[in-house]
This record gives C-alpha cells, structure tokens and sequence, in this order.
C-alpha cells in the first residue's frame, strides 16, 4: 500500500521498542513532511551514535573518549563504584544529583535463560578497580537475572576484595505504593530492607 522506502522506514521505526504499527507510520509520514534538513541532521545524529560512541575504558559507561567525563572528574570520590546493569541507569542516578563517586556498568545481567554467562559481562574489570575501592554498591534491578548478578557479584568480591566494603541499594515499596497491588519480591526487599523509624 505504501512506496517500498516508506514501508522500509515503517519497518525500522517498529523495530523501535514501544512504537507499534500506528506510530511507526506516524513517524515515517512525519519524515516525508519535514525539512531535508532535518531529516539529514536526524539521519547524521543516528550514524553519529553508532560511529562515536564506545564504551569507556574504565567503567563501561558510553563516550566518545577512551574515558568518560565522569571517570575523568577528579573531584568525584574514585573509590565508591556504584554497580549498574546499563549506561541509561547512570543517566538516571546522575539526574539525581545525590551521587559523588564513580560507576561500572556491566553491560548486561548474568541470565541462564538467555545464555548470559558472567565471562559475557564487564566484570573482570570491575574486581580489578575493587582493590582500590573503599565501597561497591550493588544496584542491578529487582529481577530474578538482578538479584541473580547481585548475589554473584557479592560472593566473587568478598572472595577477591575482603577489605571492600559490598553493599546492595535498598529494593521495596515505591512512593505511594499500595502492599496490595506489589508483587511478593517488592514486598520481600520491603520487609528485608525495613529500617528503625
């Protein structure tokens, strides 16, 4: 029904996690109507994103160095690394602005039903900058494959890096949360993870 390069565009817009049929072809028919200009600088800021961006040579993070801005920031504390599954859950704790120390993203999470195995992740690199770390903290998600790479985590450090202190973010309820609409591991990490008031 539609052009063979309109189709195309379509198909490449549905590839896109939560853009369905509908707002695939929104996308497409808006790129038809904008300026050649804007679809080439949109075009040019995809390549761009596949032809500069690597992963740091430190943590893991994306950059377009051999060291991201925040591995490089001297005034962060060097030896509190704070454990992350992907470069998006850095974005999301450096919008908080209550973190002053450095990252290591992992680059996924250990997951036997997808053949994820620990030798698949960037971990060997995280045990060598723990010598030097006063703290990790781990803060892999809530998941069966989180708490999974969590628990290999703790065990592989306390067995490599004893003087390291490990610790876990606090998992539970979220604000406003309703104990009835929570799964059982919410409430489990809830009650774990409960403190004096």
């Amino acid at each position: 029904m539609y052009p063979k390069s309109l189709e195309q565009l379509i198909d490449s817009f549905r590839t896109l996690p939560g853009v369905g049929e509908k707002t695939a072809e929104r996308y497409a028919l808006l790129i038809t109507e904008a300026d050649p200009l804007e679809v080439e600088q949109f075009a040019q800021a995809l390549l761009d994103v596949r032809t500069k961006l690597k992963h740091c040579r430190i943590c893991g993070n994306l950059t377009e160095n051999d060291t991201c801005e925040i591995c490089s920031d001297q005034s962060r504390d060097q030896g509190q690394i704070f454990v992350v599954q992907s470069a998006k859950d850095v974005i999301a704790m450096e919008r908080t602005g209550e973190y002053h120390g450095v990252y290591h993203v992992l680059n996924g999470l250990i997951s036997s039903s997808k053949g994820v195995l620990p030798e698949d992740l960037n971990i060997d690199r995280l045990i060598e900058r723990a010598k030097d770390a006063h703290e990790v903290i781990l803060a892999t998600s809530a998941t069966l494959d989180g708490e999974t790479t969590a628990l290999y985590l703790s065990r592989l450090l306390a067995s490599r890096c004893p003087d390291v202190l490990v610790t876990r973010i606090a998992h539970g309820l979220p604000s406003g949360g309703m104990l009835d609409y929570a799964d059982e591991m919410t409430l489990m990490h809830a009650l774990t993870d409960r403190r004096k008031v």
